[in-house]
């Protein structure tokens, strides 16, 4: 992990997501690219281009950039690499393109946990980060003081198209030093046997060549109770899924489960994409 991505509004919020970052940056020698989205309209973005001074522009360029110099006078950037960074897209297109360019290892975001995302990071914005970053996703609910992985939850179908996340979330598991939890959940109308169920992650487990995880099955009404529920029972500190890009959750993850439990669980929640 070398070069981590945290969009910002400046909100605390996002500066919870900053300061989990530090840690990680601190810890692995990694750079910040700090990102935030300026929401101004295209025609001044191109007469600012132009070097047009147009006082609306101008003011919130300088605004953000005072805001940047109060952010690096914080102690717990101290001796680390932060690249300031402005852009004029949406979020979900700045995120995609700066993780592209920068070849981001990590995008870290902050959230209000269970009363949902704000600020920033609201709606249908915060579903298509997650859906269309091809890079992980890390989001923070709350400040962390010391930001530490013992019990990571990986909750998956294990069907084969989801592999690939499966070895993200090993990577993970092995850059956090924590062990790995693979989690079947079964509900009324997504049943498989628990024969079946161990088969699919054992499977998994027997592909990577990783000792340090524990195979579950847990039961529930829905299968994002199911996930929160469990965590909560094995006092887990960080939650994993899969996503599906733009056609949204894999067939495990169907309808809006990704979105509800970015935005429900009181947890960290990490998302690779498939």
């Amino acid at each position: 992990m070398k070069k981590i991505l945290v969009p910002t509004d400046f909100s605390n919020q996002a500066e919870n997501a900053l300061k989990v970052a530090a840690q990680l940056a601190r810890t692995y020698n990694a750079e910040i690219y700090l990102l935030h989205i300026l929401e101004i309209p295209l025609h001044e973005v191109d007469a600012m281009n132009s070097r047009s001074d147009l006082p609306e522009a101008v003011f919130f360029m300088k605004l953000a950039h005072r805001k940047f110099e109060n952010i690096m006078e914080k102690d717990y950037l101290k001796d680390i690499k932060v690249h300031e960074t402005v852009d004029f897209h949406d979020i979900f297109k700045s995120v995609f393109h700066k993780c592209k360019k920068h070849e981001i290892d990590l995008v870290i975001m902050g959230s209000n946990g269970v009363s949902g995302l704000k600020e920033m990071l609201i709606g249908s914005n915060t579903e298509k980060v997650v859906r269309t970053s091809e890079t992980p996703v890390l989001v923070i609910k709350k400040e962390h003081d010391t930001f530490k992985i013992d019990n990571f939850v990986f909750a998956s179908d294990f069907k084969e198209e989801s592999k690939e996340t499966y070895k993200k979330a090993i990577d993970f598991a092995k850059i956090l030093g924590a062990k790995l939890h693979l989690l079947v959940v079964n509900t009324p109308n997504k049943f498989i046997t628990s024969e079946h169920a161990t088969e699919r992650m054992q499977d998994f487990a027997n592909s990577s060549g990783f000792s340090n995880y524990t195979l579950n099955i847990y039961n529930d009404v829905t299968i994002e109770k199911g996930i929160m529920n469990f965590s909560q029972y094995i006092h887990a500190d960080l939650i994993g899924m899969s996503t599906h890009g733009r056609q949204g959750i894999s067939h495990f993850f169907n309808g809006s489960i990704s979105e509800d439990l970015v935005n429900h669980a009181k947890r960290p929640v990490v998302t690779f994409k498939i």
